[in-house]
Formats: C-alpha cells, sequence, structure tokens
C-alpha cells in the first residue's frame, strides 16, 4: 500500500539545518533566499518547523530538578579562572569556525535526545542492578518513527514508538468529522492490515500494543489511517478511504 522511498526523496537537509537554527552568516542568508526563489525548499522548511514542532509536542515539560538554581548561582559567584596565556598565531583565528560546528553537534545532539528519551515520565524508583546482558539488550532496542502523510493536504500525523514498553504515541490527527472515525492499521511483510486502535479527535493518541502486534512494528512496516463507520470498521479490516500511511524507521 506504500510505494519505497527513492533516493531521489532524500530531504534537503539545508532545509533541516535552517528550520533548527544552525545556519548562520552568508549560508543563513543562501538559505533565505532559496526560500524567497524557491517555492519547493520553503515548504520543506515549513516541514521540518512542523515536524521538529510536533516531536516537542509528543512529551509534557519537567520542572528541573530542586536546587540546580543555587548550584548556577554559586558557580557564578565563585573565585575566576586565572586565565593561560596562549600564543596568537598569525594565521586566521579559527575560534569561529570550530565555535559553529561544536553549536551545530549540539544541537544534533539535542535533537536526537528529544526523539529518543522514554516516552513515559514515571517517578523513578529503587531497583536492582540489572544484569549486563539485559543492558545490552534495551541500548540495543532503537526507538521507532514515522512521519504519516495525508493522502491529500495537510499536517503529517508523527508517531513514536517504543518497543521496549510496546507504547505508542501520535500527534492530533483533524482526519475524521463528527459522522466517521480514524482508525490506525500496521501493515507488516504480510501485507494484511491489523486494527491498533481508533484515534481521539483532539489531541495526541496513546496505545499500549499487544503481543501479537508488537511483532509487526518493526523499520519498514506501514502505518495507515482510514475512515470508518463510528466505533471502527466492522469487519476487522479498512471499509473507507486510507487517508495517510508512512513507514516506521529507527532513529
Amino acid at each position: 500500500m506504500s510505494d519505497d522511498l527513492a533516493p531521489d526523496d532524500a530531504p534537503d537537509m539545508a532545509a533541516a539545518e535552517l528550520a533548527l537554527g544552525l545556519l548562520e552568516g552568508e549560508e543563513r542568508a543562501h538559505a533565505l533566499r532559496r526560500v524567497l526563489a524557491e517555492h519547493g525548499f520553503a515548504q520543506e522548511v515549513e516541514r521540518w518547523r512542523g515536524y521538529l514542532a510536533q516531536l516537542f509536542d509528543l512529551w509534557p515539560s519537567v520542572a528541573a530538578p530542586a536546587g540546580v538554581l543555587g548550584r548556577v548561582e554559586r558557580s557564578i559567584d565563585g573565585p575566576p579562572a586565572v586565565p593561560v596565556p596562549v600564543p596568537v598565531p598569525a594565521r586566521r583565528s579559527l575560534f569561529w569556525p570550530v565555535a559553529a560546528s561544536l553549536s551545530s553537534v549540539a544541537a544534533a545532539a539535542l535533537l536526537v535526545f528529544i526523539v529518543v528519551r522514554p516516552i513515559d515520565y514515571a517517578p523513578v524508583q529503587p531497583h536492582p542492578q540489572p544484569h549486563p546482558s539485559a543492558t545490552a539488550v534495551v541500548a540495543a532496542t532503537p526507538m521507532l518513527v514515522a512521519s504519516i502523510d495525508p493522502v491529500e493536504a495537510g499536517a503529517p500525523v508523527t508517531a513514536v514508538y517504543d518497543p521496549r514498553s510496546g507504547g505508542l504515541r501520535l500527534t492530533a490527527a483533524s482526519l475524521a468529522d463528527a459522522n466517521r472515525s480514524a482508525e490506525l492499521w500496521v501493515i507488516a511483510g504480510d501485507g494484511v492490515p491489523h486494527s491498533l486502535g481508533l484515534l481521539h479527535t483532539a489531541g495526541g493518541s496513546s496505545f499500549a500494543v499487544g503481543a501479537d502486534n508488537r511483532a509487526r512494528l518493526a523499520a519498514g512496516t506501514i502505518l495507515a489511517i482510514s475512515l470508518e463507520p463510528v466505533g471502527g470498521s466492522p469487519t476487522g479490516l479498512p471499509t473507507g478511504p486510507v487517508v495517510a500511511k508512512g513507514a516506521l524507521s529507527q532513529v
């Protein structure tokens, strides 16, 4: 039910860097000129901005731990470090290029942290130290994400799946009216759709994926949304039109 992505469909990384705010100077000016001159590039920048905004919406804000402000104030009031004289080379300084590169790496690391951090924010309870082999299995289980793009115009629905807990989270999807329900399906290698549940009409949706469907959720698996009678498909298979679909990928 979905065509494989061709190499030409790879995203324009300049659009992603502009949306993240990583470009400076002439590179930023050049990207902004492309936004004005290239309609496709402008759409790609907006798509990245919308995608990143939805990732932030998946998790609530978390208050900083107690005592952080005091530690910051004490570090500010502490004794200044004694500067170490460093000979200044005669050639052109590399400070700004190095600083820009470190800023880019830090921003990319922040984005990866936002995507892969756990979905549930339950208080951490004391527990026994896991066996090294169990730790290796958990570390080797990557998160899966998908951009479920509408067949027609509209914002994509972002899905994040945690194979360790079986939790599946989706951003808001305004795809159905009051007379129909939007139902989410997983389509694995056998091509048979299996229902994951109904999407909420307002806000995001959360699912606890059952054991059978957990085995089907993997990189390359298709997630699709169809319009069904209120309450879901009466047959166990899609009966209405497929209005959005996308493939899961590892992060």
